[in-house]
């Protein structure tokens, strides 16, 4: 069955770059991320995973441990680990699974037969301390990944873990935000933004970031 959001992210203990990792232990009190690559030495995969490793520190700001995942074993991954390093002027700096038994593949519904019967899809998940799936998305093979984006949906998940707000379409961190509907008390309201907010319609109310 395949995963939804809200799901516990399934864990596995699986060899990987820098040795066996026990997925939920590794993730500790940590929001991650876990994305998937359909074979080692693939090009799209290759700029991925060095944007990856140049996000560090953005990463870490927001408390967010990265790990990939590929079918090849680990000798490969480390042959692969060089040239990403080469090409992409960086070092990489999170771990890659080496999903040779396609356990992880399975657990995670990372093998679409409509797309390859050998070779997983490019999905990735956010997943939140609580081991909680936030967010599934899927990529063709063709399209690399937006990490300008994946940093945005991490912002807007942690900002709104915290506050009673959605942050409306085109959001980036630091523009206003929605107050949600279901918050309808003046006290708490008032108490919650005390920089007042803007009400176009009951239903959309606009409030400055509360952070």
């Amino acid at each position: 069955m395949s995963l939804r959001l809200g799901d516990e992210a399934p864990d596995f203990v699986q060899d990987s770059s820098e040795g066996k990792i026990s997925f939920h232990e590794w993730l500790g009190n940590s929001w991650g991320i876990l994305f998937s690559h359909p074979a080692d030495f693939t090009p799209v995969c290759t700029t991925e995973l060095g944007l990856t490793a140049k996000l560090k520190d953005e990463f870490a700001k927001r408390g967010v441990k990265a790990i990939a995942l590929s079918v090849d074993p680990v000798d490969s991954h480390h042959r692969w680990i060089g040239d990403i390093n080469e090409t992409q002027n960086t070092v990489v700096n999170f771990p890659i699974l080496a999903d040779a038994d396609r356990k992880v593949s399975e657990l995670y519904d990372l093998i679409h037969p409509n797309a390859s019967t050998t070779a997983t899809v490019r999905s990735l998940f956010i997943i939140d301390p609580n081991k909680k799936v936030r967010l599934i998305i899927t990529y063709p093979a063709s399209t690399g990944r937006n990490f300008d984006e994946i940093l945005r949906v991490i912002d807007s998940l942690q900002l709104t873990e915290n506050h009673k707000v959605a942050t409306p379409g085109n959001w980036k961190s630091g523009d206003d935000v929605v107050i949600v509907p279901a918050l309808q008390d003046p006290e708490e309201i008032q108490r919650r933004f005390p920089k007042g907010y803007t009400a176009i319609k009951p239903y959309l109310r606009l409030t400055p970031d509360p952070r």
